[in-house]
């Protein structure tokens, strides 16, 4: 029997609403910081299949949460593609060498470096229960560029927006590939059990609207079309944040099956704009659940009432802060599973 986020995907309601946060596995449980002491960086994590496992597996075993979210990150993609990536300590991500200046025809791919990734959900969905949704994921084309672009996250995204304006075509040429790869990352994480998948567009907010439409809404919607054609029984949930108002007609033209919704949404605006039935996710403040206080209470039974109507899937806007306490986050999951909408 599938579970309850799993069935809440599918756009069912059930008698209570499930629960999993973003950047559940991570640096805030004591458990993967011991983990990560021993096995050394992220990357080194990240493609050791056991040890990738685990993490994924530490927050469901603590807090029975109802989905369990691959532990990976964004960048293998671009990784597979043939740039080279590392992590910084202190810094972040660096892909070499960076497509502003560098052409993509000059990388040589390697997507055994997807076989890892797929290892960690076979072993991750094989020690799971039934009733734990495994859910995969990738990051969406725009957001990806701007990494492959710039070599390096930034504020603004600069490169690439301005690549977008005065090279339109070397944009949409690496957009295409990272369109073919996240459907074929994507196809791969499904047929090793991932039942359902989020595709992460962290960098949507920065974009004025006829390039969302271009950049944001057109590659995903090619995503969740080949996706939906090879793996017809499997959500998808696409996850733009910072669209703000653009967000119902990313919900309508993108064809997900759910959309998640970050912090800066108001919850009534989403209730009420977007597509009725259609599954929400969101939209509670990592901030809130780091600083606690009696607003954490307060503020989830809010987004629970305003989303009462429709299917709902509670969660944050955004990735856990590495500071939140872990009672913090036990004053949440009490709240969730004590809602009765």
């Amino acid at each position: 029997m599938p579970g309850l986020l799993l069935d809440t995907l599918n756009g069912k309601r059930g008698d209570r609403v499930p629960l999993w946060l973003m950047r559940q596995a991570g640096r805030y449980l004591p458990e993967y910081r011991a983990l990560r002491e021993e096995k050394g960086g992220f990357l080194a994590m990240a493609y050791d299949s056991e040890a990738a496992c685990e993490i994924t597996l530490q927050p469901i075993e603590r807090f029975g949460f109802d989905g369990a979210i691959l532990f990976s990150d964004i960048l293998i993609v671009p990784h597979a593609m043939g740039q080279h990536l590392e992590f910084l300590a202190g810094e972040g991500p660096r892909l070499s060498p960076p497509l502003v200046d560098a052409e993509l025809g000059g990388l040589t791919p390697d997507r055994s470096r997807y076989e890892p990734i797929y290892e960690t959900v076979r072993l991750c969905r094989q020690r799971l229960g039934a009733d734990t949704t495994m859910l995969g994921f990738a990051g969406s084309p725009w957001t990806v560029a701007t990494y492959m672009v710039a070599g390096e996250g930034s504020r603004d995204q600069h490169e690439a927006r301005a690549m977008a304006y005065r090279d339109p075509a070397k944009l949409d040429a690496i957009l295409d590939r990272i369109v073919a790869e996240t459907i074929e990352y994507l196809s791969g994480q499904i047929e090793a059990g991932a039942e359902a998948v989020q595709l992460f567009d962290s960098w949507a907010g920065s974009l004025a609207p006829d390039e969302f439409e271009r950049l944001v809404i057109a590659p995903n919607a090619r995503i969740v079309a080949a996706l939906r054609e090879r793996h017809p029984d499997t959500p998808v949930i696409g996850f733009p944040k910072g669209a703000g108002e653009k967000l119902p007609g990313y919900a309508r033209e993108t064809g997900v099956q759910a959309v998640g919704v970050d912090e800066t949404i108001e919850p009534l605006w989403a209730a009420r704009e977007l597509p009725a039935g259609m599954p929400v996710q969101g939209n509670f403040d990592p901030l809130l659940l780091l600083a606690g206080s009696d607003r954490l209470e307060r503020r989830a039974r809010f987004i629970l009432e305003a989303f009462a109507d429709r299917p709902h899937v509670f969660n944050l806007g955004h990735g856990i802060d590495r500071r939140t306490p872990i009672e913090h986050v036990e004053r949440l999951i009490a709240v969730v599973r004590a809602f009765e909408g």
